[in-house]
């Protein structure tokens, strides 16, 4: 079996679909054809039940596809390296993430330092109320970034870390000595808000504009820096929910950090210019894809 005619058959268990099959890769819907039934006359079963409704897979495909699907992977990445190294991959990337997170991408950056030794890579500090501005200044190439991000000159990649919402207080709140809060109990108290271009949509995922109730959510003072953001906190007219790194960071004797029983889970993810894509972009997005099939 040929290696194209592999990534036919996989692609064709994502998609079910012959003609989208052939559209995304770039070949006719009738060579996708014969390269299935081929593959079956080969094997001496049928891989793909298909009806004039939908496509699907057969116990055998699913079993062919379960086994296959790893060793293309690894098939895949081994040429890629062993390509990035003839050419004497180069450069510089620029990774752009906020200051709290250094730490919870250290691995997937030492993992692309050892695959990739002749690009030096950089580390530069992104505001959480400004997190598209370096991206399209074109002074980072990849920002690490919480979801969602639903922009059109925008490519989001695969997702590289999670972390839960906590509630940070003043160590003298009345919130202060409860052992957890819930959502709900932002509508009983003002929060700070971004003074910065970070859309609408990816702030509410952080910091919501209303409770599950629907009670309103109450702005209190605005930041730009996260500096700002612990003082306000600390002097106690406003509270705020961050990103639980920042609670084993940043421990401070005037700030509480307590859990949020149903807070939402921040998602984090390479994101770049679709205009700045190039071989250091997609090796750093495949060693991302790497560290996930490892976990």
């Amino acid at each position: 079996m040929e290696l194209r005619d592999i990534e036919i058959f996989l692609t064709l268990t994502e998609e079910l679909h012959f003609g989208r099959t052939a559209e995304r890769l770039h070949v006719s819907q009738s060579r996708v054809s014969q390269s299935i039934k081929q593959q079956e006359r080969r094997i001496g079963g049928g891989l793909f039940e298909r009806t004039s409704r939908a496509v699907r897979l057969t116990p055998l495909g699913e079993r062919l596809r379960d086994r296959l699907r790893a060793g293309y992977s690894e098939i895949i990445s081994g040429i890629e390296e062993a390509t990035a190294t003839a050419r004497g991959q180069a450069g510089t990337l620029t990774i752009g993430t906020m200051a709290t997170h250094y730490q919870s991408v250290e691995a997937v950056l030492d993992l692309f330092r050892q695959r990739h030794p002749q690009c030096e890579l950089r580390l530069r500090e992104i505001l959480p109320t400004d997190p598209l501005g370096p991206l399209r200044a074109g002074t980072v190439d990849i920002g690490i970034l919480w979801l969602p991000i639903r922009e059109p000159d925008l490519t989001v990649g695969p997702v590289l870390h999670r972390e839960e919402l906590v509630l940070a207080v003043a160590a003298g709140h009345p919130l202060a000595g409860r052992d957890s809060v819930e959502l709900e109990d932002l509508g009983d108290h003002p929060v700070v808000y971004p003074e910065g271009p970070i859309p609408d949509y990816v702030w509410e995922a952080h910091t919501p504009s209303t409770t599950p109730a629907g009670r309103p959510v109450r702005r209190g003072l605005g930041i730009v820096t996260l500096e700002e953001a612990f003082q306000a906190i600390a002097g106690g007219s406003v509270v705020s929910p961050i990103g639980s790194d920042v609670g084993v960071t940043r421990q401070r004797g005037d700030i509480t950090f307590l859990p949020i029983t149903d807070g939402p889970v921040l998602r984090y993810a390479p994101v770049w210019r679709k205009g700045g894509e190039n071989a250091l972009v997609r090796a750093f997005v495949q060693v991302v894809t790497k560290a996930r099939q490892a976990t």
